[in-house]
């Protein structure tokens, strides 16, 4: 590993730095999962990839009634206030 040196930077400016970075990100991440739009309709692979779930579990969910799925065609859609809804505390 080297050595890092910061020329001209207090280590205010380096902590606002990180901190400005860290805050980007994180409003990154919270838009991509964002809950603001229940109504927002999820494709399949939308849906596995927010619940991290595999295709053949959201397949399996749907069949059983876990998960609500809406059609049109052949294809399926799912509400994510449907999901948020289906999911159920543990009790461990």
């Amino acid at each position: 590993m080297g050595t890092l040196q910061f020329i001209q930077t207090t280590p205010e400016a380096l902590v606002q730095l990180i901190n400005d970075s860290i805050k980007s990100h994180l409003e990154e991440i919270t838009k991509h999962f964002s809950v603001s739009n229940p109504d927002e309709l999820l494709t399949r692979e939308e849906t596995c990839h927010f619940l991290k779930i595999d295709s053949s579990t959201l397949w399996h969910w749907t069949k059983k009634g876990k998960v609500i799925a809406l059609g049109i065609g052949n294809r399926r859609y799912y509400k994510k206030a449907d999901l948020l809804a289906s999911l159920k505390p543990l009790n461990i």
